[in-house]
Formats: structure tokens, C-alpha cells, sequence
């Protein structure tokens, strides 16, 4: 079986359920034909550089993939028929990355800087 990373850009009139629902989706659809998802990453709605069918952002998501190649075929097929999807890129990989994207690893700093910075509850004691 091949190696696969697969980023997909849904609308941004759905909801983060619909487009982690759809990443349930594609799921199903690799297991069903043969493959495994060793990742799935929901990336949150983001801001698009140009417009891409009206739409000014878009919900993104990474899977990393290890299926045959019909199984993906099959997913870009159903993709292509469902109208939430603006774009997807599918990519042959040699070894699948199961750290953290640089996308996600940024969000999660920036979260621990401001737990870091944020001032604490409760009482402090006086000395």
C-alpha cells in the first residue's frame, strides 16, 4: 500500500461537526477499501488567500493516509461530488509525519504562552 498525506478545504458556511463529520467520512471510505488513517487533523476555519468559489475561508483538514490506490481514487471521486468540498490535494509520501503539523504546533504554543501570561484566580497571599 502507498503513503498519502491528504488536506481537504470544505466551506465555511458548515460547521466544525460537519466538516470533522465529513473527515469521519473519508475515513469509513479508506477502511472500507483496504486502508488505514493514521492521523486526522482538523486545522479549524481559515482565511484563504484569494477566493476560491465565492468563499473568502474554509475549514481545513490533513489525514495521513497509508491505502491502496483505488481506495484513494475512490475518496477524490466522492469528494468531487460532494459540494461542501472546495479543493483537495492528495500527495504520495514516503514515510507519513504522525507529529504534530507546524500549523497545529503553532496553536499549541501560542495556547501554553497565554496560560503563561494570564494572571492566576483567587487570592494571593500578603506577606
Amino acid at each position: 500500500m502507498a503513503l498519502y498525506e491528504h488536506t481537504v478545504m470544505t466551506r465555511q458556511d458548515i460547521s466544525a461537526q460537519q466538516a470533522e463529520a465529513l473527515n469521519d467520512t473519508i475515513k469509513t471510505l479508506i477502511e472500507e477499501n483496504g486502508g488505514t488513517v493514521a492521523k486526522i487533523e482538523y486545522w479549524g476555519l481559515r482565511n484563504l488567500a484569494y477566493r476560491v468559489k465565492k468563499n473568502r475561508k474554509a475549514h481545513y483538514s490533513l489525514l495521513a493516509i497509508d491505502a491502496p490506490a483505488p481506495a484513494m481514487a475512490e475518496v477524490e471521486r466522492q469528494l468531487s461530488i460532494n459540494e461542501d468540498v472546495l479543493r483537495w490535494l492528495t500527495i504520495r509520501v514516503e514515510a507519513l509525519d504522525l507529529d504534530l503539523s507546524p500549523i497545529l504546533a503553532r496553536k499549541e504554543r501560542e495556547r501554553e504562552r497565554d496560560r503563561e501570561r494570564a494572571p492566576r484566580s483567587g487570592y494571593e497571599e500578603i506577606q
